[in-house]
C-alpha cells in the first residue's frame, strides 16, 4: 500500500477545495440511466480530459489507485491521461509521483508516456528532470526532440534550443513542420538570422515538410525580429492565406523598425479587407500595440489617440499596460509631457514603473525639471533601489547647472548598475558577453 502515500499530495492545494467533487464524479452509476453500464475508467478519464476537466481527471485517477491497490484499473493509458492533466505550475510534484508509478509498473519504454512526462517537467520550469527523461528514452523520434527543444524555448533558453536542433540533425532525425516552427521562434528570440535563413532554406528544399500557416507566421516573426524586414515582407506578400497573427506580426515588424507608414498602411488594408480580396480581419490587442508604436515613431499624436479610443469603442478591446505605455511614449515623443502626466494619472490600471520611467526620460530630454522631480518621487515609492532613475535625475540637474543637487542624487546611489551585454552570431551560434568582459573563449 506504499504506492498510496506517493499520491497523497497529487492534487496539491486544489484537492481540499474539490473533495466534494471527487465524491460525485467517482459515483458513475448516478451519471447514467438505469440499465446502461457506466463507461470504463479510461473512457471517463479521456472524456474529462477532452472537456478540460483536468482536476476531475486527477481526482478520478487517485480514486482508482485507492480502490484498486493491485493496479488492475491502472494501465499506460490511465497514466497518459493523468500526465496530460498536469498543466499547472505545481505539475512538477505531480509529475514526479506519476514518474514513480511509470517506473514501478514497467512502462519506461513507452515513448508517449516519456514524452508527456518530459512536457510536465518542462511546464513547471524543471528543465533538468525534463532533459533527464529525454536522455533515458531508448528510441528518440521527432516528437521527443521537438518536445525538448520546445521546452527550452518556453523556458527562455533559446540558445540551448538551437544547439539541440543542430544535434537533432547530426543524429539523422528528420524535423517536421512543428520542429521547424519552434526552432524559428528560438532564432527570433536570439536574433540568429543566419540560422533562421538556413532553416528557411531547409523548408524550401524539404519535400516532406508541410509549409502551413503557423510555419509561415514563424518565418515572418523570425525575419522581423532579426531585423530583415524586407524578407519578412516578401514572405508576407507571398502568402495566399493569412490570419490575424500574420497581419499582426508584419505590422509590429514594420513599427519596431520605424517604418510607420508601412505599418499603418497594412493595418488599413487588414481592417478593410483590401488585400487580394481577403475578408476583413478583426485586430487584437497585440495588433494595436504595433499600430500605437507606429504612431509614436511617426509623431502622429492625434491619430494615435483615435486608434487608442477605437480599441474599446469600436472593437471592445480593453487597453492593457502595454497600450498605456505606448500612449505615454507617443505623448512624450511629441513633447506633450503634461498631457502624458495627466494621462498616467487617469489610467484605469495602476501605472507601472516602466510608464513613469518613460516620462522621466522625456523630462530629461526636454529639460522639464519640475515635472521630473514629481515623477522621481513616484518612482521612489515604486522602486526605490533603481540606479537608472537616479542617474537620469542627476543628468537633469546637470543640464540645469544644479551641480549640488546632482552630487546629492549621485551620493544616494548605493548599488552599481548591472553591466550591459551584447550578443553576436558566429557560425550559427550565438555568443553573449558583458561590457566588463576583457576576452571571450572564441
Amino acid at each position: 500500500m506504499t504506492h498510496l502515500k506517493w499520491f497523497n499530495s497529487l492534487l496539491g492545494s486544489c484537492a481540499n477545495r474539490l473533495v466534494h467533487v471527487s465524491m460525485s464524479t467517482c459515483n458513475h452509476k448516478a451519471e447514467f440511466p438505469i440499465g446502461l453500464k457506466p463507461p470504463k475508467p479510461n473512457q471517463t478519464l479521456r472524456n474529462h480530459l477532452e472537456c478540460n476537466r483536468h482536476t476531475k481527471v486527477l481526482l478520478l485517477f487517485r480514486s482508482l489507485l485507492r480502490k484498486r491497490p493491485t493496479f488492475n484499473a491502472i494501465d499506460s493509458f490511465s497514466l497518459l491521461y493523468a500526465l496530460k492533466a498536469c498543466n499547472n505550475k505545481h505539475s512538477s510534484t505531480q509529475g514526479k509521483q506519476l514518474h514513480t508509478l511509470i517506473v514501478k509498473l514497467g512502462y519506461q519504454a513507452i515513448v508517449q508516456l516519456q514524452t508527456s512526462l518530459l512536457k510536465v517537467y518542462a511546464q513547471s520550469g524543471n528543465l533538468r528532470d525534463a532533459h533527464q527523461v529525454f536522455v533515458q528514452i531508448p528510441s528518440k523520434n521527432t516528437i521527443c526532440w521537438t518536445s525538448l527543444i520546445s521546452a527550452y524555448v518556453d523556458n527562455h533558453k533559446p540558445g540551448t534550443a538551437l544547439q539541440l536542433f543542430k544535434e537533432m540533425q547530426r543524429n539523422n532525425v528528420e524535423p517536421d513542420e512543428v520542429t521547424v516552427t519552434v526552432a524559428l521562434s528560438a532564432c527570433a528570440e536570439t536574433g540568429a538570422l543566419e540560422m533562421g535563413e538556413w532553416i528557411h532554406a531547409l523548408v524550401r528544399c524539404k519535400a516532406g515538410l508541410n509549409r502551413d500557416l503557423c510555419l509561415d507566421n514563424a518565418l515572418i516573426n523570425m525575419y522581423a525580429k532579426c531585423g530583415d524586414v524586407v524578407t519578412a515582407r516578401k514572405v508576407f506578400d507571398g502568402m495566399k492565406k493569412k490570419d490575424i497573427t500574420t497581419w499582426t506580426s508584419m505590422i509590429v515588424g514594420h513599427a519596431v523598425h520605424g517604418q510607420a507608414s508601412d505599418a499603418l498602411q497594412l493595418f488599413s488594408e487588414m481592417s478593410s479587407g483590401r488585400d487580394k480580396g481577403d475578408c476583413v480581419m478583426t485586430p487584437n490587442d497585440v495588433t494595436f500595440i504595433g499600430v500605437l508604436m507606429a504612431c509614436s515613431h511617426a509623431g502622429l499624436v492625434e491619430e494615435g489617440k483615435w486608434h487608442f479610443r477605437s480599441m474599446s469603442e469600436v472593437y471592445g478591446i480593453e487597453p492593457k499596460e502595454a497600450h498605456f505605455g505606448c500612449m505615454v511614449d507617443l505623448l512624450c515623443r511629441g513633447g506633450h509631457l503634461r498631457d502624458a502626466h495627466d494621462f498616467i494619472m487617469e489610467m484605469t490600471i495602476p501605472p507601472s514603473v516602466i510608464v513613469w520611467r518613460t516620462l522621466l526620460g522625456a523630462c530629461c530630454v526636454h529639460g522639464e525639471l519640475e515635472l521630473a522631480v514629481e515623477v522621481r518621487h513616484k518612482l521612489l515609492k515604486l522602486d526605490p533601489g533603481s540606479v537608472g532613475d537616479s542617474v537620469a535625475m542627476s543628468n537633469i540637474y546637470a543640464n540645469k547647472g544644479l551641480w549640488n543637487n546632482k552630487i546629492l542624487v549621485r551620493n544616494q546611489i548605493k548599488h552599481s548598475r548591472a553591466p550591459g551585454s551584447s550578443s553576436i552570431e558566429v557560425e550559427s551560434g550565438v555568443g553573449e558577453f558583458l561590457i566588463v568582459d576583457g576576452d571571450h573563449p572564441l
